[in-house]
């Protein structure tokens, strides 16, 4: 098919990886080749640290590395930072930048989860990693230099998805309290049957093939679609959207995630939920590897400026 792609993004999709998660054993071996080694000067010194977390009820401990503002006033925000790759793929490497970003510019200690990767680890491995750093970021937030009343979940595409359903499991076991959710381009609905999940089967980096192997790797061969998944491994199935946190949702026009996202946001404003929707003419799924598009600045601005609202209003 032909799309009416940004016109700052036409010359670039000939160089993005045009890839098949069927091959994500060689794609995590080259992802820093393919996707770029962590490049990103912070403005300001930010310490980082990797720490293990313990696992519970017999999981393994779950890497994470924090992001600490080296100059900080009194306790900061905290986010719990989810990397993309379709719950198959990314890790704190390859999400470096982008949390070392999100600690400089908004002023937040940024804790990067290294969760459990599908096939492999199949849900709910993944998500109880992510639940799992949630829960020991805020025993811990004193020292961590967290407050407590400013602790956030955020990720993109499967990061996102993640994010919304840590943001349910938050919810609905009693805490830790959330004040914000940020769901980038967010990957939330197995069923795939959206209007932009049947069609665009051909854009790149993610298409419906890539988005069908995704949920088979984290549910298991023959689940998606069917009944009695769960809301908490797909949150677009969560019938009740009720008290969950403050949400920013991003989505992309060329993304088979398109509707899934714009759908989900849409409940949670009908839930009652404050919820602020940018959708992105002419993008589609990783077109913020462009770094220099018009496009790509404006997407990063917006969600740093999302983030700074939300975690510190006090400033506004």
């Amino acid at each position: 098919m032909t799309y009416a792609y940004d016109p700052e993004l036409v010359p670039w999709i000939s160089m993005i990886p045009q890839l098949s998660i069927s091959e994500y054993e060689q794609i995590r071996r080259d992802e820093l080749e393919m996707f770029g080694k962590p490049q990103y000067v912070p403005p300001v010194p930010v310490d980082v640290r990797d720490v293990r977390v313990p696992g519970t009820e017999g999981a393994p401990d779950v890497p994470v590395r924090v992001f600490a503002p080296a100059d900080r006033d009194g306790d900061l925000p905290g986010l719990v930072f989810i990397h993309a790759g379709g719950f198959v793929l990314g890790s704190i490497d390859s999400s470096h930048d982008d949390a070392m970003q999100l600690a400089a510019e908004v002023g937040a200690v940024v804790l990067s989860v290294g969760y459990r990767l599908a096939p492999e680890h199949p849900f709910p491995a993944g998500l109880d990693d992510c639940y799992t750093v949630l829960t020991w970021a805020a025993a811990n937030a004193a020292e961590l230099g967290i407050d407590l009343g400013r602790l956030a979940v955020g990720g993109d595409s499967a990061g996102g998805g993640l994010s919304a359903a840590v943001a349910l499991m938050a919810r609905d076991r009693g805490g830790p309290a959330l004040c914000f959710q940020l769901l980038g381009i967010p990957e939330l609905d197995d069923r795939l049957d959206t209007p932009s999940m049947r069609a665009f089967t051909d854009t790149p980096l993610w298409h419906r093939h890539n988005a069908e192997l995704s949920w088979d790797y984290y549910l298991g061969e023959g689940v998606r679609g069917t009944e009695g998944v769960s809301q908490y491994a797909a949150p677009a199935r969560a019938e009740d959207l009720t008290g969950l946190p403050p949400a920013y949702v991003t989505t992309c026009e060329f993304d088979p995630l398109r509707d899934e996202g714009l759908t989900y946001a849409h409940r949670l404003i009908q839930a009652g939920v404050p919820t602020e929707l940018h959708h992105y003419p002419g993008t589609f799924h990783g077109s913020t590897m462009v770094k220099e598009a018009s496009v790509t600045k404006r997407m990063r601005t917006d969600r740093l400026n999302a983030l700074q609202r939300a975690l510190h209003p006090q400033a506004e």
